[in-house]
């Protein structure tokens, strides 16, 4: 772990926790708030923000860290989207389908949950991939 492992930590929780927060909380809120029976109230919720954080946190180091494990010599843009998408049908894609299985959750908030935090996850695969190039590009 270097310099540029741990900027690159703290920029990709930055973006992140921002992403999230452009999908959760602004793109899909009100299909939430709609949901009081499987969702906090915002109130009740923000006692366990500090569980948000650490969450993005851990996300955040793990994602960089094993970007960083198998970067290549070759051109970022393609290797930052490529780890995206990967990261994404690994984490994002399957974890809101496996959700709509076992919670009532509306079928179109899914779809979104899937697409939104996909296509933040790839963005993030494309931010890690500029942070840490390797040297000589």
């Amino acid at each position: 772990m270097n310099k540029q492992f741990f900027i690159g930590w703290l920029v990709v929780f930055i973006a992140w926790m921002g992403g999230s927060f452009l999908v959760h909380g602004v793109l899909i809120y009100d299909e939430y708030a709609s949901l009081p029976q499987l969702f906090r109230p915002e109130e009740a919720s923000q006692e366990y923000f500090h569980f948000m954080l650490l969450a993005h946190i851990i996300a955040a180091g793990a994602f960089v860290w094993i970007y960083m494990r198998g970067v290549k010599q070759s051109e970022w843009l393609p290797q930052g989207l490529r780890y995206g998408i990967a990261i994404a049908l690994l984490t994002a894609i399957p974890t809101y389908m496996i959700y709509y299985v076992v919670q009532p959750l509306p079928g179109m908030l899914v779809v979104k949950q899937m697409l939104f935090d996909g296509a933040l996850v790839v963005m993030l695969g494309i931010v890690v991939a500029f942070m840490c190039k390797p040297p000589q590009q």
